[in-house]
């Protein structure tokens, strides 16, 4: 089925103080989609709007390019494109041998960087999160090479992508265009701490919707301590190769780029509808202290419940996604939508 006229921009929604104010704290703060900068393009949403933009799943060639027509898009260059294992560097060997299931489509021309290969969510498991974050506008807080921007955009309206890095995000953008989804991402480059202030620097009766957020932060690099307790103790922590071995918590405080419950905390004051990636073993006890006991404004109302979603492929747990408000199965009518 072909997609509806592509939407304006979600940033052409915002007033020229907010996005001054986005420039002041995140210099490089920009919208990629055209390669250039919205800060002040007062015609962005009419030149996005006017773009045509091929929507269906289309075949690329391996060689790397998104083919004629697709020049804007097309990363390649940026990043080695892989194709035979000897070509892989040791370090990534092991991650490579799994690109099916990083993207079901990598043989034609999915990219990369190094940290993208350890950190993107496996398909299946960013399938299944878009489906129960099914909506109208979704936003990606650390986009990456875009594995969960490009499963967002077959089950929601319109998806936000930020990063603070400009490679990551025309590798999203690259990848984004051979599963056919391009014209429904907006691509942001900056900080989502910045963007968030920003953002609820708005009145509210003004500010444009934002139905859910999906936080999948730094969890520390493909190396580091998982327990501080037991200092000699440390394992390899990352989406792909995640197995059952429990070395112990995993503390929120580890997160970056801030403490990991002040941002689900600045998240909660754009939507009550969140959906947190965490690592397998993560304090469930901090979890549950994200909000408060008891009921709330001295009403009789139910208890709001988190909902934890274990990310299995085949017979190893790689991670949970921790789920609030209307996100949460059968607490939809507390947290409408």
């Amino acid at each position: 089925m072909g997609k509806s006229k592509r939407p304006n921009s979600f940033l052409s929604g915002l007033p020229a103080s907010v996005l001054e104010s986005l420039r002041a704290n995140q210099p490089n703060t920009a919208n990629i989609n055209n390669g250039q900068s919205v800060i002040g393009q007062k015609r962005l949403a009419e030149e996005l709007a006017t773009t045509p933009l091929p929507s269906k799943k289309r075949k690329v060639a391996i060689e790397g390019l998104l083919g004629p027509g697709y020049e804007k898009y097309d990363a390649t260059g940026l990043v080695p494109f892989y194709r035979k294992p000897k070509d892989v560097p040791e370090n990534l060997k092991k991650y490579f041998y799994q690109r099916e299931r990083l993207f079901s489509l990598y043989d034609e021309g999915c990219l990369l960087d190094e940290e993208g290969w350890y950190s993107v969510t496996p398909e299946a498991i960013a399938d299944v999160i878009a489906e129960r974050c099914r909506c109208g506008i979704v936003l990606d807080a650390f986009c990456g090479v875009g594995g969960n921007a490009i499963a967002f955009a077959k089950t929601c309206e319109r998806v936000i992508a930020i990063d603070t890095s400009e490679t990551r995000l025309r590798l999203a953008r690259h990848n984004a265009a051979i599963y056919g989804v391009e014209d429904r991402i907006e691509f942001i480059l900056a900080d989502y701490t910045s963007f968030a202030k920003a953002y609820l620097s708005l009145p509210k009766n003004t500010r444009p919707k934002i139905d859910v957020v999906f936080l999948s932060p730094p969890w520390g690099g493909i190396d580091y301590t998982v327990s501080p307790v037991k200092k000699n103790a440390s394992t390899i922590v990352d989406v792909s190769e995640a197995d059952d071995t429990d070395e112990g918590s995993y503390n929120l405080d580890r997160i970056s780029p801030i403490h990991g419950k002040e941002l689900f905390l600045l998240s909660r004051r754009i939507t009550p509808h969140i959906a947190y990636f965490l690592p397998k073993h993560v304090n469930l006890q901090e979890i549950s202290g994200l909000l408060p006991a008891g009921a709330r404004d001295g009403k009789a109302e139910p208890q709001e419940k988190i909902e934890i979603q274990e990310a299995w492929m085949g017979t190893k747990l790689k991670a949970v996604t921790c789920y609030f408000g209307g996100l949460v199965d059968g607490q939809e009518k507390f947290h409408p939508f």
